[in-house]
């Protein structure tokens, strides 16, 4: 850990500690990974400004972007701890801790925003007892936009992909190449430019706003959108630190946060068609997938959600059967 980093640490655990008649102004830090210009960031940015203003100077809220202070992984830990009072993770990211945080990544059981909403608003009363449990208070949820298909030609059905390397970046996803036929290849989103040149895989599913970061049109000619899964973020905050607000800032923070999640789900619906549009103009064949595409993607969806359900238990079959019954 760099010195830098300490010090930040450092710095938000003493204010975490220090008693509120000690110190005028309560002074937050919050974590995320993802950079400034990322619309889950720009978003976040606004809901700070919100809670400030609303605050009247009771509370101020430095945000660490771009995994400078806490990288993905210590996020949630350093808000139960601390270190941190506001914290962005990427829910799957955490599947390791409870698979009921990996349900947004199932294979086309969530093909639009519409669905998206459906589907995060069954979750979240999952997701809130597993985070009350550790101490902590969800606020809102947003998610991507949804993933397709990356390749050098048009594909019309899994079965030309059987055999191929197949770029992988989750558990989900791995499995996904496994059920396919396909050679599953781990490969991080800085190197798929390198990767598909030297021919190390070549395809994978993510969605064309990765596909603009990593200027795919360098290493691949096709895009196919296809709601494969939308996988979502969640902003949360130490229960601790919220209840030590005066009663007025905490309702101010819980109303910023639910303009949060309404004016994220509009961003990332901006996000989809920008993303997409530069796919195109870049040069790239973007269009609508086949019907046997999307055939051979709920078979295997089943497949891995029927996988999905023995590993969650109780709670993700009550989960998909109340999202399956909508």
């Amino acid at each position: 850990m760099t010195l830098h980093r300490r010090a930040l640490l450092g710095a938000a655990g003493l204010a975490a500690l220090a008693p509120a008649a000690a110190r005028a102004q309560a002074r937050w830090q919050m974590a995320t990974p993802y950079a400034d210009g990322n619309f889950h960031t720009r978003n976040i940015r606004t809901f700070v400004q919100e809670i400030e203003q609303a605050a009247g100077g009771r509370l101020s809220i430095q945000v660490h972007s771009n995994g400078s202070l806490l990288r993905m992984p210590e996020i949630k830990r350093g808000v139960q701890t601390g270190q941190v009072q506001l914290g962005e993770i990427l829910l799957t990211a955490y599947a390791n801790e409870d698979p009921l945080f990996d349900a947004d990544a199932l294979p086309q059981l969530v093909t639009n925003f519409a669905q998206a909403k459906r589907l995060s608003d069954l979750q979240k009363p999952f997701i809130e007892a597993r985070l009350a449990r550790q101490g902590l208070s969800l606020l809102y949820m947003v998610p991507w936009p949804p993933a397709g298909l990356y390749a050098q030609v048009p594909v019309t059905s899994l079965e030309q992909l059987r055999g191929q390397r197949f770029r992988t970046f989750s558990p989900m996803t791995n499995r996904f190449a496994q059920l396919i036929g396909a050679q599953p290849t781990l490969v991080q989103s800085a190197e798929l430019a390198q990767a598909f040149a030297t021919g190390v895989v070549q395809a994978q599913i993510t969605s064309a706003a990765t596909g603009v970061d990593t200027q795919a049109w360098d290493y691949a000619r096709v895009f196919t959108p296809l709601g494969f899964s939308m996988t979502k973020n969640a902003v949360m905050v130490s229960r601790r630190a919220l209840e030590g607000l005066p009663a007025d800032v905490q309702a101010a923070v819980r109303t910023a946060a639910a303009r949060a999640e309404t004016r994220g789900y509009e961003l990332a619906e901006q996000a989809t068609r920008e993303t997409e549009a530069t796919l195109a103009a870049r040069g790239m064949q973007v269009g609508p997938p086949s019907q046997q595409l999307l055939d051979d993607l709920t078979r295997v969806g089943r497949t891995m959600a029927d996988e999905w359900v023995t590993r969650a238990g109780d709670d993700g079959r009550r989960l998909l059967e109340q999202y399956r019954a909508g």
